[in-house]
């Protein structure tokens, strides 16, 4: 009787372990903040992911830059080292070239244009391309249109930006945009963005109002200008040597895991579009909504040609017909 006892104890523990074993823990990561609309997409990537796998895969988040800046974290992705990453395209475009086109200032009219154009064949096109750079793009997430905020002055006009120090994403289109602006642009890592105001080194910056607010950017900025010049979608992606293991049904849970983290990411950037303004206002930043954005688009034009340099007008032409 001992001798069965003990042989039902192993058999229960063989049978846990194997169990513990099965599970696969993933981790999500990406740069903002804990309160952030891409902690909302995480949170929903993974309860869906371990909804549909039925417990099989778990997960957890990494915010605030805690893997690195978001180029560090594609680079994990390439090589095997991180699991799941939500970034903007930012510098996604020094890996995948093409996606540099939904960079370019002004292109979109607004979020339903937007949005359309992700939704429909040229953002497969583009999920596409991304598979081709030791990358998988699960879905298209989003950040919303980019704003400029500075601690000197309020922007109105193109003068008013000239010579102020702009930090911008590690993104040629964006930096020959800001350029031809009248700017300063200095590229630098989102998570040392913070401490780059707080201490004078760059006088401002440029992002959508979900992370103006989420990064509390009035401790550090004064001023804060609607100027809408680019869309910032955002894409969540994953490791090959992850997607590449699993089994087809598996693939599917994490591209509907991706789906379902999209969908609320998006309706978190409603939410703070409509809400976050005057949450800036309330903490005490001075907000200028009554902007003229032709003078800014005829200025920056010229950065189109970083990108159809090389790669024509096609895609662009595409992307303006989206109705």
């Amino acid at each position: 009787m001992k001798h069965t006892l003990f042989a039902l104890s192993g058999a229960v523990a063989l049978m846990a372990s194997t169990q513990v074993q099965a599970e696969q823990s993933i981790v999500v990561g990406h740069t903002l903040s804990p309160d952030s609309h891409y902690s909302v997409g995480a949170e929903a990537f993974i309860a869906k992911l371990e909804e549909l796998s039925g417990g099989e895969f778990t997960g957890s988040e990494a915010p605030a830059g805690q893997l690195g800046g978001e180029r560090d974290m594609i680079e994990g992705l390439q090589i095997g080292s991180l699991d799941v990453v939500i970034t903007s395209t930012g510098p996604l475009g020094n890996f995948v070239p093409e996606v540099y086109a939904l960079d370019l200032p002004f292109l979109f009219r607004d979020y339903d244009h937007a949005r359309a154009v992700l939704d429909g064949d040229i953002g497969d096109e583009l999920l596409a391309k991304i598979n081709e750079n030791q990358l998988v793009g699960l879905a298209w997430s989003e950040n919303g249109f980019r704003h400029v905020t500075n601690s000197q002055r309020p922007v109105r006009t193109p003068a008013d930006l000239d010579g102020l120090k702009l930090r911008t994403m590690e993104n040629r289109v964006h930096m020959e945009a800001f350029s031809e602006m009248g700017a300063a642009p200095t590229p630098m890592a989102f998570p040392e963005l913070f401490t780059a105001l707080q201490q004078g080194v760059v006088d401002g910056q440029e992002n959508p109002v979900t992370v103006i607010t989420a990064s509390k950017f009035w401790e550090v900025q004064g001023h804060v200008s609607l100027t809408g010049h680019v869309y910032s979608p955002a894409v969540i992606l994953a490791a090959p040597s992850l997607i590449e293991g699993l089994t087809e049904e598996q693939r599917s849970w994490f591209y509907e895991a991706a789906a379902a983290s999209a969908t609320a990411t998006r309706a978190e950037v409603n939410r703070l579009e409509e809400e976050g303004v005057a949450l800036l206002r309330e903490n005490g930043m001075e907000v200028i909504t009554d902007i003229d954005k032709a003078p800014f688009a005829a200025l920056a034009e010229p950065a189109y040609a970083v990108y159809t340099d090389q790669y024509g007008s096609e895609l662009i032409t595409r992307i303006q017909a989206v109705e």
